[in-house]
């Protein structure tokens, strides 16, 4: 999954997430939005087919959106890694 850095100014963290659906940004939004350290995340996408969505993180005061978003990756692996079929 290519990621363009469209902005990263500590507790704000905006990405271009290039070949993803919504179905992948809900699951961060929803995930991002639960933990304590987040004030805001959500997705954004202008026309489906001709533009590739945006990720917003907004982190709450002295904390890293960066940081917060390498951390819900590594939680995000860990859950799909234990899928047993």
């Amino acid at each position: 999954m290519p990621v363009k850095v469209l902005k990263n100014e500590g507790r704000e963290l905006r990405l271009r997430i290039i070949g993803e659906t919504s179905t992948t940004l809900q699951m961060f939004r929803f995930r991002l939005n639960e933990m304590a350290d987040v004030e805001y995340a959500n997705y954004f996408q202008n026309h489906p087919d001709l533009d590739d969505p945006e990720l917003y993180v907004r982190a709450v005061k002295g904390k890293k959106a960066a940081k917060i978003l390498t951390d819900i990756c590594s939680t995000i692996s860990k859950d799909f890694s234990s899928i047993k079929l």
